[in-house]
This record gives C-alpha cells, sequence and structure tokens, in this order.
C-alpha cells in the first residue's frame, strides 16, 4: 500500500523524480520561457552602439565611400543597412551540418554560407555556425553585412559606356581552392562556376572570364575564394589612380567636439489617435 500511494504521488509531479515538471513549465531543459531575443524584441528603433554608428544615423556622414576611404571599421550592421537597405538581397548559398564528437555522442551544428549584395559595386559573404537552421542563417546574415566591400569595376577595351568587368586580372585563394578572374570583352557574359557566378553577378559583373584550380567541390572554400579575389579589385593601385591624393581629416577627426557630447536616447513620441 505504501509503495501505491509513493506511486500516486509520484504520478502527481509527473513521474518519477522531478522529470515530469523539468524547467518550471517554462519548457523543456533550460528553456526560458518567451524571451525576446538581441535587440529587445519587436522595437524597431537602432541605438547606436559605435562613434561611426552615431555619426551614421545623426547624417554626419552622407554615403558609404566615406567610411571606405578612411578604413573605418563597420561593427554594427544597422549601418550597412541605413545605406544600401532597400537595394541588398541576400541568397543562402548552402547550409552543412557540422559534428563534433562529444562522450554522450555527436553534437550537430548546421553551418550557413550567406552571401549579400546589391547588384552594384558592392558585396558581402558571411558564414555561422548554430544549433538550428534559422539562427544560422540569421547570424550569417549579419555578418555578411559587417563584411560588404567595395567592388571595382573596368572596362575590357575602350572606355566606351558604364565599367562591366574586372579592370584587371585578380586572384584570391582559400585553403586549396584558387580562383582567377580576367576581364572579358562587353557580351561575354559571367564564363564561371554557379558559385562564382552568383558572387560576381550580386557584385555588378556582366562580363568576365574565371579560372578555378584546387578542391572546387568545397563550396565554402570556393565563395571565399571568389569572395578574396573580388575583394583584389581595390588593391592595384593602376595608373588612372596616380593623381595626387589629397588628404583629409576622418570623420573621427573633423566631428570630434560632437563625438564628445554624451550620447542621450530620444523619448519615443507618443501618437495619439
Amino acid at each position: 500500500k505504501q509503495w501505491y500511494q509513493r506511486r500516486v504521488r509520484a504520478g502527481a509531479r509527473g513521474g518519477f523524480g522531478r522529470g515530469g515538471s523539468r524547467g518550471g513549465g517554462r519548457g523543456r531543459g533550460r528553456g526560458r520561457g518567451n524571451r525576446t531575443g538581441r535587440g529587445g524584441g519587436d522595437s524597431k528603433e537602432w541605438y547606436p552602439c559605435t562613434k561611426l554608428g552615431r555619426l551614421v544615423k545623426d547624417g554626419m556622414i552622407k554615403k558609404i565611400e566615406e567610411i571606405y576611404l578612411f578604413s573605418l571599421p563597420i561593427k554594427e550592421a544597422e549601418i550597412i543597412d541605413f545605406f544600401l537597405g532597400s537595394k541588398l538581397k541576400d541568397e543562402v548559398l548552402k547550409i552543412m551540418p557540422v559534428q563534433k564528437q562529444t562522450r554522450a555522442g555527436q553534437r550537430t551544428r548546421f553551418k550557413a554560407f550567406v552571401a549579400i549584395g546589391d547588384y552594384d559595386g558592392h558585396i558581402g559573404l558571411g558564414v555561422k555556425c548554430s544549433k538550428e537552421v534559422a539562427t544560422a542563417i540569421r547570424g550569417a546574415i549579419i555578418l555578411a553585412k559587417l563584411s560588404v566591400i567595395p567592388v571595382r569595376r573596368g572596362y575590357w577595351g575602350n572606355k566606351i559606356g558604364m565599367p562591366h568587368t574586372v579592370p584587371c586580372k585578380v586572384t584570391g585563394k582559400c585553403g586549396s581552392v584558387l580562383v582567377r578572374l580576367v576581364p572579358a570583352p562587353r557580351g561575354t557574359g559571367l564564363v564561371s562556376a554557379p558559385v562564382p557566378k552568383k558572387l560576381l553577378n550580386m557584385a555588378g559583373f556582366e562580363d568576365c572570364y574565371t579560372c578555378a584550380t584546387g578542391q572546387t567541390a568545397t563550396l565554402g572554400n570556393f565563395a571565399k575564394a571568389t569572395f578574396a579575389a573580388i575583394a583584389a579589385t581595390y588593391a592595384y593601385l593602376t595608373p588612372d589612380m596616380w593623381s595626387p591624393t589629397v588628404f583629409t581629416n576622418s570623420p573621427y577627426q573633423e566631428y570630434t567636439d560632437y563625438l564628445a557630447k554624451p550620447f542621450v536616447k530620444q523619448p519615443k513620441k507618443e501618437v495619439k489617435y
């Protein structure tokens, strides 16, 4: 009889021990109920955390090229959204499971590769690993925005019309994969494998020859090598850029008095109906 009473009391708790009510009704395991994600949930308001973010939000920096001119590190994805938000398009290149061996077995996580670009001279590549696919994609998009770079375009022959191809032969490497981009005449199109073709198209190139060596089946390294080659277009100092450089103050130097003032969050305005 005592044994039966113990069973009944344990059943009221949801089985033996505390297994049935683990987490106190907050979900499974160490869940925390209805917690909102990073950034405070549904709030769309952007409160800058960096000096660069303050200058961008308050209109001191008018174009994203001013940031690239002084090589200022971008630490907030909202800065990219501020300048290129409506033009940016993202594409998931690949989602692959990766495993780690633990004492309890394997721990599987998902790795997402995301490319982002405006098809007009800006491109970024992000890689993120997470326990859930949606979280990995979301994180990869943020990292892709933080890695957005300017792309230099040029001509194959005469400088007629808008730039359409790479300005010179450029090379990028990641792991064993080496990607070479070669200028092509107008009308050629993108002569490339599917992965570099997506990146070149997002960067705004219309014509380009490509050459790849190494283990190109490794999509992550293939994409990174192509991204490195695209980034190298601004690494060459060609004769048309030999004009004397007129140095100016960086935005931090120019607006130092403004940045010295403490940043105060503006209260939200209540709309009365």
